[in-house]
């Protein structure tokens, strides 16, 4: 197989591609990556997701990825668990791929199946997820069943942060694959229509893009924002795959300030992060954060919760504070305010050393070499 190209399937976190309400990191990952794959002499079938409500749609497209969509269910957990069947019966029965990437090693049941098949599978595990806080006891039971798979299942594991790779290694004394996300970022159009659509200037807001659950630590940005004395604003851009009662708690902060103006994507994702005063990350549970990788790609200032995924990508180019205290944010809002100066010439410098460190080419080059 290494002499031809790869006949490649791939499932699992990211819902479609191009992004779309509802996506997050998983999805950054997989309209990165993909393309790149394709580009380089590869067939490559995408699974995506159809929700209740949502258009049917064809099989289509997208810089030479085929797209063939399923639908699944709206419940959080369920959703996957629903597509990720469907799509393993499709390239077991329609033989659609010779080696298969499955995206979450709650994914790696299907590679049972698979398996025997005569697949070969390879898992990206990112974050620790059995610890976020959205999973009920259920769901944390059954990742941490679904490490167990991970770690002996599939042919390949690979890992885009160290600190979990080093959990899995430790506690099923075995040797994984360390690969992590890309950072190169498009210089965004010199329009700011986006910015006056949203009602603020250039420069004069703080920025957060993601979903709105708990782990991401939305809860503590809006309460030490509110605390603080600015004429700046906070925009939240994104929401909640699954509407709950937390997201509803977020947006009715009732706070001229904050503005939560729904889902953003493309262009004028990065047009925001690029104009911003700076970015805000405040998340409790991370893997290699692609919108990390993304504002220091932008060369945007930046400030984020100091756990350790988190630091591995910035080192000393980013104002961090403690994680899960609210006191600790407000304090390095109020130190970003300070000191413009400072936080720029960290940005400068963070943009340069990720572009080193962190290269989509070459990270499609290293998983053509896995699927191989």
């Amino acid at each position: 197989m290494k002499d031809k190209a790869l006949r490649i399937a791939a499932f699992g976190g990211f819902r479609d591609i191009p992004p779309k309400a509802g996506c997050a990191g998983s999805d950054k990952f997989a309209f990165e990556l993909y393309p790149r794959i394709v580009a380089k002499g590869h067939h490559l079938i995408a699974y995506t997701r159809i929700y209740h409500g949502d258009k049917e749609k064809p099989e289509s497209e997208y810089k030479g990825i085929q797209l063939k969509a399923f639908k699944t269910v709206n419940k959080a957990g369920f959703d996957s668990l629903v597509h990720s069947c469907k799509a393993t019966f499709d390239i077991i029965y329609n033989n659609t791929a010779d080696c298969v990437h499955l995206h979450s090693g709650a994914n790696s049941l299907w590679a049972i199946f698979l398996r025997l098949a005569g697949k070969k599978v390879v898992v990206s595990q990112f974050a620790m997820d059995w610890k976020r806080d959205k999973w009920p006891w259920y769901g944390k039971l059954y990742y941490r069943f679904s490490n167990f798979l991970t770690a002996y299942i599939p042919n390949i594991v690979v890992f885009d942060n160290i600190f979990t790779k080093n959990y899995f290694e430790k506690t099923y004394n075995k040797r994984f694959d360390f690969i992590p996300y890309g950072s190169e970022v498009p210089e965004p159009k010199d329009d700011l229509s986006i910015l006056n659509e949203i009602g603020v200037k250039k420069g004069e807001y703080f920025l957060f893009v993601g979903r709105f659950i708990p782990d991401k630590g939305l809860h503590l940005l809006v309460d030490a924002f509110q605390r603080i004395t600015t004429d700046k604003k906070l925009i939240m851009i994104g929401g909640s795959p699954n509407p709950n009662n937390y997201e509803m708690k977020i947006k009715s902060a009732n706070n001229s300030r904050i503005i939560c103006p729904g889902y953003i994507y493309g262009d004028n994702t990065n047009i925001l992060i690029k104009n911003s005063y700076a970015y805000i990350q405040p998340s409790l549970i991370e893997g290699l954060s692609p919108i990390i990788l993304t504002v220091m790609g932008l060369g945007t200032p930046l400030i984020c919760s100091n756990i350790q995924e988190n630091t591995f990508i910035t080192g000393q180019n980013a104002i961090t504070f403690k994680s899960g205290d609210t006191d600790s944010l407000k304090e390095a809002i109020e130190k970003a305010l300070e000191a413009p100066e400072d936080i720029h010439e960290k940005a400068i410098a963070g943009k340069a050393d990720v572009a080193d460190r962190f290269n989509w080419d070459k990270i499609a080059d290293a998983y053509i070499k896995k699927l191989s």
